[in-house]
């Protein structure tokens, strides 16, 4: 015969319903741990006096009258004004004297000092006994279900009192999402097993194999952290993190690895040397640890002086110089040179081995704005570079459109190509030019015509991109040449060389810089019929090219890849144009990621 269910009274207090229901739990074989659990915290007595504050609480809010409004006065004011605004009826006349006497207005008057007031009951005080009990009824016992994710928290311990102390918990994360544990908690048990003696490498391994739920037992820290509202700050991640490779890190399975691009949501700054993030995109609810900026250009600076990282103020040699000044002598003197046209400054192009090369003039020959220093950025190290989301608008001005390539990538070609299927969308600046006009040009469309003082004036004054000397005759772009393109209202495209970016990376212009480089065969039978990319029409590629061609993609990417906004593989020229045209209509009608400080000039 079963054993009858306790009748509850309608009277009856939530104390004695939890009473009469712990009283009802009986352990059996298949959730006795559940059971045992639920009769330890209906049990405890802190929870019992609780239950009859909160019963106090709820009589006293049914039992309070409340006034239906704390401003009658003013009220009765505003209704008095309003009737007078206007001719009135004989029953508004009368309204009107009642609310304008000074015995209802005395009356109203009370009213609202009375319903201002604070008449809540003082709590009654703490049982004696319950100070005695006070530090073992301060334990809490939280439990937690997660799947196969990390708790999301990680331990230390306390150098002067050896207790294991919650030192993080990561956003996002099971812990954080419960809201029942929080940074500079103690942690006792584990599943009923004490972690008073344990190591915390022993105790994350406690925590990692525990599966489904969880069960904790923790003294709160004596001021709790706020639950921070999660931070609107965006990165861009300009350097390759993998956590698992990173010594410093506090615990590398709660470490975010990222790629160098990736736009990252850090979620908190509280840590100024780890910092809590998200990758956009992500499905992972739980942020993980970075390096923060300040951390991460601290230990780059430490590692360049110990020798084990380049200066990053140190000369580079140019990214699209594909060979020194002997072999520049050798390879002019055996191929016929191909003279700037307009929108091609610096593009001069040779013949050699089969493959169409770009020489450009080497830095110590050029002057003006292109011979600055070569790092790019405010920082000397590549850490983080702050974004936000932007989207063009049709009052703005069009945003700038950056070419680079490796060797072998054509993108004069490329662009030319692009600007003449639609003129009226696409343009590029003009260049300056020292040498005599020809009979068929005129001045302004192929080229601006300018004398050398007024060239060299203008290079003085940092008014050219990049400039330099062809032929004993000065070729150079110009920032007035970009700007006459985007007042028209028209999208400029310019290729340059990548030292020219920091020029350009601008809030003016909002460049928006494309990589192209062709695609390199991968082995010679792959490549048995393989001609130069773009077009094969230069004939078959040696060793020797194929080899030059990646250290040229490679070496610009090393440089100058965390300035790249899309990297353009070039399989021949139709693909590769239809694919340009795409960016640039997406450009006009997307949102994309750009840095903050554009936004601020």
């Amino acid at each position: 015969m079963k054993e009858a269910m306790p009748v509850l009274t309608v009277g009856a207090g939530l104390h004695e319903t939890l009473a009469l229901l712990t009283s009802q739990l009986r352990p059996d074989a298949n959730h006795k741990e559940d059971m045992v659990f639920l009769k330890d915290v209906f049990s405890e007595r802190s929870l019992g006096y609780l239950m009859k504050i909160h019963e106090k609480l709820r009589q006293y809010e049914r039992q309070n009258p409340t006034p239906v409004l704390h401003s009658a006065s003013s009220l009765a004011e505003n209704v008095a004004e309003e009737l007078q605004t206007g001719p009135m009826s004989s029953e508004e006349k009368e309204l009107l004297h009642l609310l304008t006497s000074p015995h209802l207005k005395a009356v109203l008057s009370v009213h609202d000092t009375v319903a201002q007031k604070n008449f809540d009951p003082v709590l009654p005080p703490l049982p004696d006994d319950f100070e005695d009990e006070l530090d073992e009824e301060s334990v809490k016992i939280v439990r937690l279900v997660k799947n196969k994710e990390p708790l999301g928290a990680t331990i230390r311990r306390d150098e002067a009192t050896g207790a294991v102390i919650v030192a993080r918990i990561m956003r996002g994360g099971a812990a954080d999402r419960s809201g029942l544990v929080h940074v500079g908690d103690e942690l006792r048990e584990v599943n009923g097993v004490s972690v008073i003696h344990k190591r915390p490498d022993e105790i994350s391994q406690l925590l990692s194999q525990s599966q489904g739920s969880i069960t904790l037992k923790i003294i709160p820290a004596i001021k709790e952290e706020d639950r921070l509202r999660e931070s609107k700050v965006y990165m861009r991640a300009l350097f390759d993190y993998t956590p698992l490779e990173d010594k410093a890190t506090p615990c590398q399975e709660a470490g975010l690895p990222f790629k160098r691009g990736d736009i990252l949501q850090v979620v908190t700054q509280d840590d100024p040397t780890w910092w809590q993030a998200k990758r956009v995109g992500d499905s992972n609810l739980r942020a993980g640890l970075i390096p923060s900026k300040q951390f991460q250009e601290r230990r780059l600076a430490y590692r360049m002086k110990m020798g084990t990282l380049p200066n990053p103020k140190s000369p580079k040699k140019s990214a699209s110089e594909g060979c020194d000044k002997e072999s520049q002598a050798i390879v002019s003197s055996k191929c016929k040179a191909v003279a700037p046209s307009c929108g091609q400054v610096f593009s001069w192009e040779f013949y050699s081995a089969g493959l169409r090369r770009s020489f450009r003039l080497s830095r110590k020959d050029r002057q003006g704005s292109s011979g600055e220093d070569s790092e790019i950025g405010e920082s000397d190290f590549l850490t983080y570079e702050e974004v936000t989301r932007y989207q063009h608008r049709s009052s703005e001005r069009p945003r700038l459109v950056v070419l680079i390539g490796s060797l072998g990538a054509r993108i004069n070609e490329l662009k030319q190509r692009v600007i003449a299927e639609n003129p009226h969308r696409y343009a590029v600046a003009v260049p300056h030019t020292t040498r005599p006009k020809k009979p068929h040009e005129k001045d302004g469309v192929e080229y601006h015509f300018v004398t050398k003082q007024q060239f060299d004036a203008d290079a003085l004054n940092n008014e050219f991109i990049e400039h330099g000397e062809y032929k004993e005759n000065q070729y150079g772009t110009s920032i007035e040449a970009i700007r006459s393109v985007q007042a028209k209202n028209k999208m400029c495209i310019v290729d340059v060389q990548p030292e020219a970016l920091k020029r350009l990376r601008t809030g003016e212009f909002k460049p928006y810089v494309i990589f192209v480089k062709p695609r390199i065969p991968e082995s010679r039978r792959r490549r048995s019929a393989a001609t130069s990319p773009g077009g094969g029409e230069h004939g078959r590629l040696t060793d020797e090219d194929l080899q030059e061609m990646r250290q040229s993609a490679v070496q610009i990417d090393q440089q100058y890849g965390h300035l790249v906004d899309r990297v353009l593989i070039k399989e021949d020229s139709a693909s590769a144009c239809a694919e340009l045209r795409g960016i640039l209509e997406r450009l006009e009608r997307d949102s994309f990621w750009v840095p903050l400080s554009w936004m601020r000039t």
